[in-house]
């Protein structure tokens, strides 16, 4: 294997250590969206809370008013019947006074109905506030515990920044650009070893050709398949062939016959 392949081997194990931790802070600072959008909606549920109170209440005050300008009028009323001395100005006066009773009730009514509509949204409302407490008492701790590892994480992130900056300077340039470039359209690893005459990338069977050329390693060779640059671990067995392997059950046969 050569030298600059080694180095961008390195390299590779560095950049997926950052590639996971971008990921795990990412997914902490979903965990904090998640917090802060469960506690906008709370407050967005206990604004409309209020705001539904608040008509509640601005329409049961105007249908109390609404009663006692009936009830001026009944009295009124009652004030003019007991004044009247004709039949027909007194029964007139009567039904006027029944006309506003039955306005009244309907208006009454009307208003034990939104009173009672008040009193649930009053504990609708209390509930929500509760919740809202209790999730900024707890999501504080957690908020904070989340904000610590991401400084973790930016601190580790710089230190292997440095560290890949270095190395960097350590492999050919044009190299470099082809394996930064895979590794930009791929955000995995893009250098990987064969295994079992696959590319252990995409797990597609190489061809005889390909093996050879990477078990030369004259140049980087790139799979068919998945574009990555392959090489072949120096740990690997030597794959014999047909001929080569000939000769071996030859001679376990001439052992075997003696």
């Amino acid at each position: 294997m050569s030298q600059n392949l080694t180095h961008i081997l390195s390299l590779q194990d560095i950049d997926m250590k950052m590639i996971r931790l971008m990921r795990v802070k990412y997914e902490r600072q979903k965990e904090i969206k998640q917090l802060e959008d469960l506690r906008n909606e709370l407050r967005t549920q206990q604004e409309e809370k209020q705001k539904e109170l608040d008509q509640l209440s601005k329409a049961i005050a105007a249908y109390e008013e609404k009663i006692q300008e009936i009830n001026a009028r009944i009295k009124k009323l009652e004030h003019e019947q007991s004044l009247a001395k004709r039949a027909d100005l007194f029964n007139t006066l009567t039904q006027a006074m029944t006309q506003a009773e039955r306005e009244r009730i309907a208006i009454e009514q009307k208003v034990s109905e939104l009173v009672d509509k008040r009193v649930a949204e009053e504990e609708s409302l209390e509930k929500v506030k509760a919740s809202l407490s209790t999730s900024e008492a707890n999501s504080l701790a957690l908020e904070n515990e989340i904000l610590s590892s991401i400084r973790l994480i930016n601190e580790e992130g710089s230190t292997l920044q440095e560290q890949r900056k270095e190395l960097a300077k350590t492999v050919d340039s044009e190299m470099l650009a082809i394996y930064e470039r895979l590794l930009r359209n791929k955000k995995d690893r893009v250098v990987v070893p064969i295994e079992n005459r696959t590319c252990s990338g995409c797990h597609i069977v190489l061809t005889a050709q390909q093996e050879n050329l990477v078990r030369k390693a004259d140049a980087l060779v790139f799979c068919e398949h998945c574009s990555r640059i392959l090489y072949w671990p120096e740990e690997a067995p030597a794959i014999t062939t047909g001929e080569e392997a000939a000769p071996v059950r030859r001679r376990r046969r001439r052992l075997a016959s003696a």
